[in-house]
């Protein structure tokens, strides 16, 4: 009998990564994957626990899964998993918790209740301390998306006052090179052009083993046929003027720059514990932009942190504006429980935080504006992604979405485009190839 499983993933792109390595073990083993709001088998649900919101909403999914199909097998893992794997347990369908030491049992369990060696058993939760983890060894040779997610490293020892994810996480460890190499390989094979390189913090790759991310960098440049090294999120103090340089010796680095900034205030980032302060981000900012004239920045920023008067956001929002990003995630503050901010005083309200998140996104707003219209005359190359509207749409190296109003098929092909204008906060252009 055919058995059937759905995946829902939340949070952060290591997730979506990890997800993908659990989907394709489920497949080699002959199982078949369905959409998560079709009747499954088994569900398996990747957790997220950055935010109180986003633990809401595994536990809203969870129940979703159950009624959709309330005899299915419910396996959950991930950082919600890890930090409070017996909760999960407790609601409907549940049959297996782990957390983010073997992530890969999930996988295992899945195919031992599809082969009806499981049991009916009472739900078990496995849940293990990640002091003192390796890195677990998982691959992907395919992907949903025309670039591919390879994910380099794991864990984070940066403590910040407002952060639970050392706790869901553990300590910082690396993929080794040759197995990075290896699979980027794989994954240019099966006709990927572009790969992100992802982690929790990936500004700390290799330090854990003898080579670090530069080193990483130049053996990924050297592989014949890859189009674009694209970096994910990055703490603000790694890119130093100098770090810069050693970048600009990799060819197909994509000159865009994803900032985990989280205020624009010192006296905010002090408080929450971050190594740098905006004098050191613009200084960085600056040195990026004289290297790669062509960079385009996005960053996260927390609004309503603890003790965040009106002045220290009208810091951040006037610091965060005048970067002039493309796009920026903007999360209001959610107390974690264990953190130091949780036990801090000034809590803000709901409503303030809420209209400061629409404040900077207004900002935003205007900068991604100055940032389109800057691109009117140029030619760039364009990864095609998708057919959307009538429009074929893609990206630039710099991640520039860019709608070309064509209707001929052009996904995973890099075609030259002449950006020609911006509507609707998007870029227009036409096929100059």
């Amino acid at each position: 009998m055919e058995v059937t499983f759905a995946i829902y993933t939340l949070g952060c792109k290591v997730n979506q990564y990890e997800s993908q390595a659990l989907a394709e073990e489920l497949l080699r083993a002959g199982l078949r994957q369905v959409s998560f709001e079709e009747r499954a088998d088994i569900y398996l649900i990747n957790t997220c626990s950055v935010t109180a919101e986003g633990e809401r909403k595994v536990r809203q999914i969870i129940r979703r899964a159950h009624k959709t199909s309330p005899d299915a097998a419910i396996i959950v893992t991930g950082c919600y998993a890890q930090v409070d794997g017996d909760r999960l347990a407790s609601l409907p369908g549940v049959r297996f918790v782990c957390g983010n030491l073997r992530k890969m049992r999930a996988a295992e369990v899945a195919l031992s209740i599809a082969g009806g060696t499981a049991g009916d058993r009472s739900p078990e939760v496995e849940v293990s301390s990640l002091e003192n983890a390796g890195f677990e060894k998982m691959t992907i040779r395919r992907s949903e998306r025309t670039r591919a997610y390879l994910k380099i490293e794991d864990g984070c020892e940066s403590r910040c006052a407002y952060c639970i994810i050392p706790r869901a996480r553990g300590p910082i460890r690396s993929k080794p090179l040759a197995e990075v190499v290896e699979e980027a390989r794989a994954l240019m094979e099966a006709g990927y052009a572009e790969i992100v390189l992802t982690g929790i913090e990936i500004s700390a790759y290799g330090k854990d083993l003898t080579e670090k991310l530069p080193d990483l960098l130049r053996a990924l440049d050297a592989l014949p046929g890859l189009e674009r090294i694209r970096l994910g999120s990055l703490d603000p103090s790694l890119m130093t003027p100098a770090y810069t340089e050693l970048l600009k010796e990799i060819r197909h680095l994509a000159p865009h720059f994803h900032l985990s900034l989280q205020s624009g205030c010192d006296r905010t980032l002090n408080a929450m514990r971050r190594r740098y302060n905006t004098a050191m981000v613009r200084r960085n900012v600056d040195a990026i932009r004289a290297a790669f004239p062509d960079a385009c920045f996005t960053a996260d920023v927390i609004v309503g942190f603890p003790g965040e008067t009106e002045e220290d956001f009208q810091n951040t929002a006037a610091f965060v504006g005048s970067l002039d990003l493309l796009d920026c995630h903007i999360f209001p503050y959610s107390i974690r429980p264990g953190t130091e901010a949780a036990k801090m005083s000034g809590q803000l309200s709901g409503d303030v935080k809420e209209a400061r998140v629409h404040a900077l996104e207004k900002i935003i707003a205007d900068g991604r504006q100055r940032v389109l219209t800057a691109q009117i005359g140029k030619t760039l190359p364009v990864l095609f992604e998708e057919e959307r509207d009538w429009y074929q749409i893609g990206h630039t190296a710099s991640f520039l979405e860019v709608s070309v109003p064509i209707d001929e098929p052009l996904h995973g092909r890099i075609l030259s485009v002449e950006l020609a204008a911006v509507e609707n906060g998007r870029l227009i252009g036409r096929l100059t190839d």
